[in-house]
């Protein structure tokens, strides 16, 4: 799947879930899709939990990683 593809899955409505990014289609929180991996659930267990595609669950990675690319850092003073 392309990534343009994948990021047409993401959504930003400020009318559902108070803008948040979501999966398209549901109030499922690009946030909470990412959250759960990231404490260890695997794809599957997203999947069936969340009653999403494997595509929606990439395209969350996806939206979230160009996020994080499109940020600047500094570091802390010490």
């Amino acid at each position: 799947m392309k990534r343009d593809d994948l990021l047409e899955r993401i959504v930003i409505d400020p009318k559902v879930c108070h803008g948040k990014p979501v999966i398209r289609g549901t109030r499922m929180p690009v946030a909470l899709v990412v959250g759960s991996l990231a404490g260890g659930m695997t794809f599957d267990a997203v999947q069936k939990e969340y009653d999403l595609s494997m595509e929606d669950i990439r395209a969350a990675l996806k939206f979230a990683g160009d996020l994080v690319e499109q940020e600047q850092y500094h570091p802390l003073p010490g």
